[in-house]
């Protein structure tokens, strides 16, 4: 009698597993910004084809190009589905009204601390003394910041949030015009809100409405997985096209300036979040191990709208932050919290402008410019964009706005940088609020990602909105 342990193996034990590397989530994204480094350098040797870019930067351009529109499609569908699933669901939670609050008020708070750091590291570093730009440089840029942009980009101009914008391009005398799409974050926040409070008040006869969008959530959510199981390839072709494109050879002229952006986000990411983070009892391991995916594709994507989806799924999946009060916040600060954009970004930028043309800034210009980057960015969500918040600066403290032009070089790098931030203060604002108004599930927080961009499925457990105890360890 044959006994058990000698018995044939079975075809699942004959199946060789592959290494953890090519089955986890975070050593893939790290392998694909390695070789994309490499791949982008070598596309960059390959120099010009004519005048244009050469078959591999055109390649890794559309390959990253498709991914972020992926990602940019999702926005729409998810915005809205989750949106008034949550309208739904915190019709039974009695301090809705202060999460929203709170959030908003921890927007300025974090936005504050940033200008702050942005100013004296301006004021520090003298980076306008030391530029090599010339006179010639100078240009006044294309849109400008406007204090009304924010009421304005409330009134939906459609049932849909969309807005389009046409490019019209001359070749050998022929004209010929690009129209694209973009979607309005704000006025689909205002669209969803408006439905999800009008099926509520419609009753009974809205519950099929309700569970049809609960529904359509569950297969966005599905569909979004598939798009985040690509972003290895999605930030391969993104940072190969970012070293081939841009290159490092413009930080010369603006190298006092540059370090200075990036020392400013590197603070307000490694120093002043962790310690918030650990100010409201939570783990900065944690909160970066579960924010990281989205920060990474921020950093190489360059848009926090394009990251939006991403961003959401870990502050729900990885964050545990319910995701009744994530689909409002993090939609909400992916146009109006923008720490790097904001607040870092124009503190510098005006006071490098404002050395570079030998102006002395006074103290009520600097509160000025922590004003605006505490305000501005919400006053710019209809028109977003980092250089539409420094004109608004430059025009608030009465700087020339030609200065823009003289900073547009690295605008690219400066950008990757910004976005990166930009992003974990948009899922670390719910973090902190739902910590700190006992919503957040812990347990969910604390989870072991064993490698993975999400927490197992089996450890997850939503905690109850309508409860205001925190969430058992």
């Amino acid at each position: 009698m044959t006994s058990s342990s000698s018995a044939a193996p079975t075809a699942a034990q004959k199946t060789r597993k592959l290494p953890r590397w090519a089955t986890s989530f975070g050593p893939q994204i790290t392998i694909a910004l390695v070789l994309g480094v490499i791949v982008g350098l070598i596309a960059r040797e390959m120099g010009m084809d004519g005048e244009g870019p050469n078959w591999l930067t055109g390649t890794l351009s559309t390959i990253g190009g498709a991914y972020v529109s992926l990602l940019q499609v999702m926005v729409a569908p998810l915005v809205f589905t989750a949106v008034v699933s949550s309208i739904s669901n915190l019709s039974k939670v009695s301090n809705a009204a202060r999460l929203a609050t709170q959030t908003i008020i921890w927007f300025a708070i974090t936005a504050l601390i940033a200008v702050a750091i942005g100013i004296a590291i301006g004021i520090i570093a003298q980076p306008g003394g030391s530029a090599s730009v010339e006179m010639s440089d100078a240009a006044a840029p294309s849109k400008t910041g406007s204090w009304w942009a924010f009421f304005t980009s409330l009134v939906p101009q459609n049932i849909l949030g969309l807005g389009a914008s046409t490019m019209v391009t001359e070749t050998d005398g022929i004209l010929a015009g690009t129209t694209s799409l973009r979607v309005n974050v704000l006025q689909l926040l205002v669209i969803a809100i408006a439905i999800g409070i009008a099926a509520l008040k419609v009753g009974e006869k809205a519950q099929p409405f309700l569970r049809l969008n609960e529904s359509a959530l569950a297969v966005v959510q599905k569909v979004l997985w598939w798009v985040i199981r690509l972003a290895p390839i999605g930030t391969l072709a993104l940072i190969g096209n970012a070293v081939a494109s841009y290159g490092w050879e413009a930080l010369g002229k603006l190298g006092v300036f540059s370090i200075s952006i990036y020392v400013g986000l590197a603070i307000v990411m490694f120093v002043v979040y962790p310690l918030l983070a650990r100010v409201h009892g939570l783990s900065i391991g944690r909160f970066f191990s579960g924010v990281w995916p989205a920060v990474q594709l921020g950093f190489v994507s360059r848009s926090s709208l394009g990251t939006l989806p991403l961003t959401q799924r870990v502050t729900e999946r990885n964050l545990g932050v319910p995701r009744e009060y994530a689909s409002f916040a993090v939609p909400l600060g992916a146009t109006t919290k923008m720490d790097g954009c904001a607040a870092i970004y124009p503190a510098i930028a005006a006071i490098f402008i404002a050395q570079f043309y030998g102006i002395d800034l006074t103290i009520s210009q600097y509160l000025l410019i922590a004003l605006v980057s505490v305000l501005g960015s919400t006053a710019t969500a209809g028109t977003t964009g980092a250089t539409v918040m420094l004109t608004l600066t430059l025009s608030t403290v009465g700087l020339p706005l030609e200065g823009v032009g003289l900073l547009l070089a690295v605008e690219p790098i400066i950008d990757m940088g910004r976005t990166a931030l930009n992003v974990a203060g948009q899922a670390l604002v719910p973090t902190i609020v739902a910590k700190r108004e006992g919503i957040l599930n812990e347990e969910l927080y604390n989870a072991p990602r064993n490698g993975n961009p999400f927490a197992d499925e089996d450890l997850i457990h939503e905690a109850d909105p309508t409860e205001h105890e925190p969430a058992a360890r």
